[in-house]
């Protein structure tokens, strides 16, 4: 699984689509509703 953090950038979502096609799972946060200690307990 990999990890996005979104910006708030219409961008974001082209790099999910492009990695969703090459076979990796991905999750997508926006940058204020994640911090640190969360991102860490995904294990991404």
């Amino acid at each position: 699984m990999i990890l996005v953090i979104d910006n708030y950038d219409s961008f974001t979502y082209n790099l999910v689509h492009l990695v969703n096609e090459l076979g990796a799972g991905t999750r997508v946060y926006r940058n204020d509703a994640i911090d640190v200690a969360g991102a860490l307990g995904l294990r991404p």
